[in-house]
Order: structure tokens, then sequence, then C-alpha cells
């Protein structure tokens, strides 16, 4: 026993030894709180308490199955196999499968994931002849998810004032009765889905007072994983198996509780003590990960925060560097900027590219550096997630484009035809393609020419199919005419993209949202940096082109498992990389401007910033832009608040002082579209003609003159551009209105600027 515990620092052991209680083991990051888990369970048994006594309860199948594996290097195989251990959802269908009887089911039920459910619900709407874009099925399930995961049962739903008030501000009055219906649609297919795995637990437990005395004598010690992440539903299971005998340990970090959005309650960990009055408590607080420096950034960091379990995390390895904090003149420069530091950062330190990660707030920020690192030719993958140009809203929006460029593009054809939701579905589909191939033509010609193919349609079918390809036809004739960007605005209003868009106000939505946006500002900047080199190739089908080189798979095949990483902060969770660059700090991205309207919003997003800290075990990077390119235009932006959170004396900035946060930021286009989307549907119309109000260069004019500072520019002065950043002159070409300046830019290099178009101002000596 002995040999066992030498291998812990004095507090691990502590936290190992304690069995006589409940136990609050504060885990700060790197810490080693799954060695604390394993080495008391290994503990357990070798007190002689038999495995299947023990319940240890995890978020991922990998962390349990990694436990296991090092219980049976410590205690065995045979024990290591009769432990009651794994997720709480694995755990408790075992259980359920045991007294489904009881609730009314048969023990061989099946379990509905995501998907199910959202089949299920969609089936519901249509049966109630609601309108799907109000009662969209994704929101609806997310709203029948945190209804179970809070133990509101259908009646209790059905008779709370304030959820139905709620629902009908929403414009989703009948919610209830889909959900009622849903329930009732689960219990007739003998099924439950993932939240009625927990919920259903409760409602045994509750029910069933003599099952519940069982599983609480079974179930002598109980160990819980990450507890700052347990919903209502977890925490009330763990409540009522630990009442009795109060032997249950959890381990957890209220620094790294961020999945509130997933119904996380930080409450759980916080008010610990309050529910087991004598718990004793322990604290992990050497990080066995990071520097001193970084650790100490972190700790400055968190202080800020009012809720929270205080500790004092260090560390003992060396002191390392500070973390350096670097300022772009714009989001492009900062994708280049970030790439050309890992680039000389791997030479320097001798690092490979997997050592590398880069964390942003939102998925959307990872297009810019997929292309800067493309550029550079640097494999990278992207963790939890698709390639920016992978993602199906995009690839959506991407086959429409397609479908303009080439309308003999089946593939886009097919994915586009039915997109979004027009009254054209599979069977005509499948009657077009029939045909098609009957007359060997293709599906375009098809379409366009009904009458002459015979197709055994309907009028309202025929007329539909009409309709889209005249929209098509149309795209065609614009797109022969008009730059990329400008056909893209077209497009995604038309096709009625962007209203869906907008109705959908669930994460997931907004998250698609972003995205949209910005594949546009993608396209804006490809149709303004072309114009300023003086390029005219702008046109929808050159941006396919590069689109195409930038989404090519080849090169990362060939650089093996060596690739940078790029991933939100949230899917970093739990891992650690040598150097980590933080990246997009600035206010509204990150704190995220949904989450400032109150206190616990503003803290979670601390605790986030907290979590992507301390991922990194020798550097940290973290880059922010002073001008952001959205909606069609470049906006102003400022760093981030949280920037003023860390103590200056662990960070090295290329200016004496960090910028102080300033109030009054105005809300940006797609904000006031979300708001506009949730005050008024009818407005919607209305708002989506913003698209093309303020884009960054005028498509639809010509600009005859030069301004006042491209006429006076001149060999050796220096520019600050408005993305390349500070560059030098190098040389003027005059020709009339077709001025062109030739300038070596500090970060991007050498660039072409046709001055009529260009964005600089001309810095002055001092």
């Amino acid at each position: 026993m002995e040999n066992l515990l030498n291998n812990l620092n004095p507090s691990q052991r502590a936290a190992v030894e304690f069995c006589d209680g409940p136990s609050l083991v504060i885990a700060g990051a790197g810490s080693g709180k799954t060695r604390v888990l394993t080495y008391k369970i290994a503990y357990l048994l070798k007190q002689g308490l038999p495995p299947y006594y023990i319940l240890a309860l995890t978020f991922t199948n990998k962390a349990a199955r990694e436990m296991k594996e090092r219980i049976a290097e410590v205690a065995g195989e045979k024990a290591a196999r009769q432990l009651w251990m794994g997720t709480f959802h694995s755990i408790f269908s075992r259980i359920l499968r045991n007294e489904a009887e009881l609730l009314g089911y048969n023990s061989n039920f099946t379990i509905f994931d995501s998907s199910d459910s959202k089949n299920l619900v969609k089936l519901i709407i249509n049966d109630m002849d609601l309108d799907d874009k109000v009662y969209r099925p994704g929101p609806v399930h997310g709203q029948i998810s945190k209804a179970k995961n809070n133990l509101i049962t259908t009646t209790v739903y059905a008779n709370n004032e304030e959820i139905l008030e709620y629902d009908r501000l929403s414009k989703r009055p009948k919610i209830h009765e889909i959900y009622s219906r849903y329930q009732r649609r689960l219990k007739s297919s003998n099924s439950m889905d993932f939240d009625d795995l927990l919920m259903n637990t409760n409602i045994l437990f509750r029910d069933n007072p003599k099952v519940l005395v069982d599983y609480q004598n079974r179930f002598q010690y109980i160990l819980v994983d990450e507890y700052q992440d347990t919903n209502v539903s977890q925490h009330r299971i763990v409540s009522q198996l630990a009442d009795v005998h109060q032997r249950v340990c959890v381990v957890g970090d209220d620094a790294q509780s961020i999945y509130s959005f997933r119904g996380a309650n930080i409450d759980n960990i916080l008010n610990f003590k309050s529910n087991y009055p004598n718990t004793k408590t322990f604290k992990l607080e050497q990080n066995y990960r990071s520097t001193q420096n970084i650790v100490s950034a972190a700790n400055s960091l968190i202080k800020k925060n009012s809720e929270q379990i205080f500790k004092n995390v260090f560390s003992e390895r060396h002191e390392g560097e500070k973390i350096e904090v670097i300022s772009a003149f714009s989001d492009y420069e900062e994708g280049v900027i970030v790439a050309n530091k890992i680039a000389r950062m791997r030479l320097e330190l001798h690092s490979t590219y997997k050592d590398f990660a880069i964390l942003y707030r939102t998925n959307a920020q990872s297009r810019v550096f997929e292309e800067s690192l493309r550029k550079a030719n640097i494999p990278y993958r992207i963790y939890g997630g698709l390639s920016f140009y992978q993602r199906k809203e995009i690839k959506d929006v991407v086959s429409y484009f397609r479908l303009i460029v080439n309308p003999s593009d089946e593939i886009a054809f097919q994915r586009v035809i039915n997109y979004p939701t027009r009254g054209i579905g599979n069977v005509t589909v499948n009657k077009i393609t029939d045909a098609a191939q009957q007359h060997n033509v293709g599906l375009w010609e098809i379409i366009s020419n009904l009458n002459k193919y015979e197709l055994q349609i309907n009028a309202g079918t025929k007329k539909r199919i009409t309709g889209f390809q005249s929209l098509i036809a149309d795209f065609i004739e614009l797109s022969k005419e008009q730059s990329a960007f400008e056909v893209a605005k077209e497009v995604i209003k038309k096709t009625g993209i962007a209203q869906e868009s907008f109705s959908d106000l669930s994460p997931e939505g907004m998250s698609r949202t972003q995205n949209i946006q910005e594949l546009l500002n993608a396209m804006n900047e490809f149709v303004e940096m072309r114009l300023e080199q003086g390029e005219e190739d702008t046109q929808l089908v050159d941006f396919l082109s590069e689109a195409a080189l930038l989404t090519d798979q080849d090169t990362d095949k060939e650089s093996g498992d060596d690739k940078i990483t790029l991933m939100t902060v949230h899917a970093s969770k739990g891992l650690e990389f040598e150097h980590v660059f933080i990246v997009g700090m600035e206010e509204d991205l990150f704190p995220s401007s949904m989450a400032k309207s109150e206190i616990r919003g503003l803290e979670e997003e601390r605790r986030l910033f907290y979590v992507a800290l301390t991922r990194a075990k020798q550097t940290c990077v973290i880059t922010f832009a002073k001008s952001r390119f959205k909606h069609g235009q470049t906006e102003p932006a400022r760093q981030s608040q949280f920037l003023n959170d860390i103590d200056v004396k662990f960070i090295q900035t290329e200016t004496t002082s960090l910028q102080s946060p300033r109030e009054g930021a105005t809300d940006g286009f797609w904000e006031s579209m979300r708001r506009g989307a949730q005050s008024s549907r009818t407005s919607m119309k209305k708002e989506e003609l913003s698209f093309t109000k303020k884009t960054a260069v005028s498509q639809t004019s010509s600009v005859n003159t030069l301004s006042k500072e491209a006429n006076a520019l001149q060999e050796g002065q220096t520019i600050e551009h408005e993305r390349f950043g500070i560059g030098t002159v190098i040389s003027i070409e005059n020709n009339g209105n077709d001025r062109r300046a030739f300038v070596e830019f500090d970060t991007v290099g050498k660039k072409q600027l046709l001055l009529k178009f260009a964005k600089f101002t001309i810095v002055k000596d001092e």
C-alpha cells in the first residue's frame, strides 16, 4: 500500500486516503486529478472494498477507459472489470434496463441519439400542421432537452405559466403539446432519448423507494469526475444515491466550468459543502503542466471572478517566457503574423508542428488562419469540427455558386434544389434524375425544358421547379456582370438562406449564421484584394478556383500526424500543447457580446479564457486585431477587457501599456438582425436588405478619381494599410487613374496596390 501512495504528492495523497465521508477535491489545471481518482479507487480496493460496490462516474468514455486501464495495472484486470465505472448515460442506462418494467418499458428499449430525436420532433411538427420555419426541430428539441435536464416533466411544463409565457414570446406556444406527444411517441416505441436516461433514473428513485435503497446499499462509495460540469438531473441522482452513507468524492475545478449552454450548473460544485456539511475539502494546487509564468498569469486572471473556490495554483517548473501579446492591424494581418511566428518558433525551438495549437472563440474565425497556414505551406487540422469550407452550411451555399458557374454540376444540383425547403421532394428529384438518364442529358436541361421532357408532376410542383430554374438563370446572368461578392449577397438573400439563418436563434443556428457571414467576408476580401492589386478576375468562377485550392486535402495527407491543431477554446478543455496561440482577443468576440449582459455570463467567459491559458505548457501567445472584416466592411475592434485582468508583470507587449477597455461599442449587423428576428418575424424581409449596406468597395459604381493621398504618395514613404499594416513604398507606376504602388509590408511582404481602390494613410515622420 505504501508503495502505491509513494507516487503521489502530499495533497494528492491526503485526498486519496480520506474515505470516511464526503470529500471535495478542487483540482487546478494540470494538477493530476485523474491520478487522484485512479489511485483512490485502487486504494479502496486494497482496503478490501469489493469493486462492485464502487460507482465511478465520468463525462467521456475515453476518461473511463483510461482510468480502468490504470486501475487494472494496479489492482488487476478482474477488479477493474467489476467496477461500476463509466459515463452517466452508460451507467444509468444499465440501471434502467434492470428496472425498466417499473417505468412501463421493456428491458430491450432502444436509445434515440440526437438525430433520431430531432427527426421524431420533425414528424410531430408535421403531424400538427405547424410552420416548421417557426417550430424548427433543432431549437424545439433543444427546449425539450433543457426541460428534461432540469427535471421538468410534461405535466409540470404544461402547468408552468412562466415557461408557457416564454414559449408564447418566442412565437412557439405549442411546445408543451409537442413535448407531450414526443414523450408518448417515445414510450409507445419503447424508446428513450439521452435526456430520458437521466430523468427516468430520477423518476425511478422517486417513485420506487425500495429500489433507491437497494442502489444506495450497493454503491458504498461514489466518485464523480468533472463535477463542475454536472447539470441539475445528474446532481440530483448523485445526491439520492449518497444520501444515506455520505461516502461521495467529487473532483473538479470551478475555474473550468464553461458548459452552461449545455445545462452545466456551477452551483453544484460551489454549494457542495452546503449540501454535505461534513465535507472535507482537498486542493490540488501544484500544476505539473505549465511554466510558472503561465500559471501565475492564469491565477491573476481568474482572481477577478467573484464566484469561485479560492486556491493558489503554483508550478515548480522553470519560470518560462512571459506571455506575449501581439496586436495586428486587421484580422487578415493577424492570420499572417500567427503563421509566420509559428514557422519561426518551430525552427528556433526545434519543435514539431503538432506542438502548436491555435485557439479561437468561434468556429468562424478559423477561415483566416486556415488560409494563412496554407499559403505558408504549414499543415494543420481542425479539431472537433470540419475545415471551414467543409462545414455543411458553407458547402450548401458554395453549391449554389458551383451550379451558377456550371449548371451541369449534378452534385451541386442535388444539394440545393430543395435547400432551403421549397417543396421539391425526393420523389420529384428522382423523376428529374430518371428523365435525365433516360434522355442522356443533364438535370439542368430537364428543368429548363419541362414541357419537352413531359415529367409526370402536378402543376404546383412544376411551378416550384420553374421558379428554381428561373432563380438560378437570373444568378447566371448576374454573375456575368458582377463580382463574386455581389453575386453571393444576392444568392444568400433571394434563396431564403438569410431568412432561415436569422430565424434559428439556437446556439447551433447562430454559429451557422456566423459561418455564412464569414464566407461573405472572405469573398469581399477576395474582391477587394484583387482590385487593389490591379487584377480584374473578381468573378464567381475566380473565387471558386481559389477556394478549391484552399480545401485541397492532399498536403494534409502527405504531412502525416505532424500538424498544427486549430480548435475552439471549448474543444480544447482537457488537452495540452507545448505552444498555444489564443487569437481574436477582442471585445464582443472574447468575451462574446452575447455573454456580457450579466455577471455570470461574463465570469464564464473569463473562465473560458482561463482554460485557454492553461492549455499551454511552454509558451503562450495572445493576438488581437485593431480592425476586423465584418458585414462587408472593415470595422474597428478593441482589445478584450480580459487582457487587463492579467497582471502586467507576466505579459510582454509591443507597447508600454495595454489599451483601456472602452464602453459604448455599437452592435454588429448580425446582432441587430438577431434582435430583429426575436422582436418581429414580419420585419425580416426589410432587415435582409441591410446585406447591401456599407460594402467596403462599391461594386456598382466605378471610381474615376484618385484621392488626395493617392496623388501625393511618393517612393520611400511609409504607409499604414487597413489590412496589411505598415509598409514602405518601393516604387510607383503612373498611368492616369490606374496609378499603382509597389509596397514592402512588414508582415505580409511585397504587395502591388491599385491606388484608386487602396485603403491606406501616409505615416508622417516624427
